[in-house]
């Protein structure tokens, strides 16, 4: 995860993201991922004290034309703030700037301040999202459709020219039921988070989305697992802390559970802890013999 905010004093300019994304990518992460969001702000904090985030489509196609091998995902895009078309267009265009290297992650959005400040309709978030993603997943995978409900339409609609890789990847964030029955039906993989080690909160998610998949007829072996880890210089609740041998541990728990992609989250985000980071994924592959991937 890259970031994109200077809340903790970092992160905050181009120059500084890029420099870190330059860092992963020659470190051998497989990824890099950016989130969705205008600003956050705490329950119990007044108005004044959001913290802001640059937008990540922006971001991202700033990426995608400066780094050369990893994929570049969303983690997630909030459907309510384009519409599907749009959104499925610009996929598209990141995805030929980056040469096929785009994962799209998509969601529902959920939080509320942000809708408010920027007049975004709250109400009905996964019927939302339904919609869209029955216009987006066809779209980006190069068909032709029409497609009419309560919120958004598209008639005889097309994206052209079509992504560069085909299928797009499309991940969905997923907790409740319905939007793992989504996920089962339209998503190549699956994303949960955040955790450090595995827990009965990943084994109850992890079930239900088999349940999802049973209830769609869809093989789960064909879905890809992935999973946000959260990992802290001052490590809180269940977040890892900035330790190779931690670090390992977990990359060993996960990989035996069938997760295809983790997506680490690091606080701060320094180059300095980015590079502990990276040599603890280093030494876990170097042990366990697992290659970086390579898009494409």
């Amino acid at each position: 995860m890259l970031p994109q905010s200077a809340s903790d004093g970092t992160g905050g300019t181009w120059p500084e993201i890029l420099a870190l994304a330059r860092q992963a990518e020659d470190g051998g992460a497989d990824s890099l991922w950016l989130s969705d969001h205008f600003f956050y702000r705490d329950d119990a904090a007044p108005i004044g004290s959001e913290t802001g985030y640059h937008e990540p489509w922006t971001l991202l196609s700033g990426l995608a034309a400066t780094t050369t091998r990893v994929e570049l995902g969303t983690l997630v895009l909030a459907t309510s703030f384009r519409p599907a078309g749009l959104l499925a267009k610009m996929a598209a265009t990141a995805d030929l700037v980056s040469g096929g290297r785009l994962i799209l992650g998509l969601g529902c959005g959920w939080h509320e301040p942000e809708y408010e400040a920027f007049g975004y309709p709250f109400d009905h978030r996964v019927g939302r999202f339904e919609e869209a993603l029955r216009i987006i997943a066809p779209l980006v995978r190069g068909k032709r459709i029409s497609a009419g409900g309560t919120w958004q339409a598209v008639r005889d609609a097309a994206i052209l020219p079509p992504p560069v890789r085909l299928p797009l990847p499309i991940l969905v964030a997923a907790k409740g039921e319905r939007m793992l029955r989504l996920t089962a039906e339209h998503a190549d993989a699956w994303q949960t988070a955040w955790f450090g080690l595995p827990d009965e909160r990943y084994e109850a998610r992890h079930d239900a989305l088999l349940e999802a998949c049973a209830a769609v007829g869809r093989d789960p072996a064909t879905l890809e697992i992935t999973v946000g880890l959260d990992i802290q210089a001052q490590p809180e609740g269940s977040a890892l802390p900035i330790d190779a041998g931690a670090i390992g541990e977990a990359l060993t728990a996960w990989d035996a559970l069938g997760a295809g992609h983790l997506q680490l989250s690091v606080s701060p985000s320094t180059p300095d802890t980015f590079g502990l980071v990276l040599d603890g994924v280093r030494a876990w592959r170097e042990r366990s013999s697992v290659a970086p991937a390579v898009a494409g």
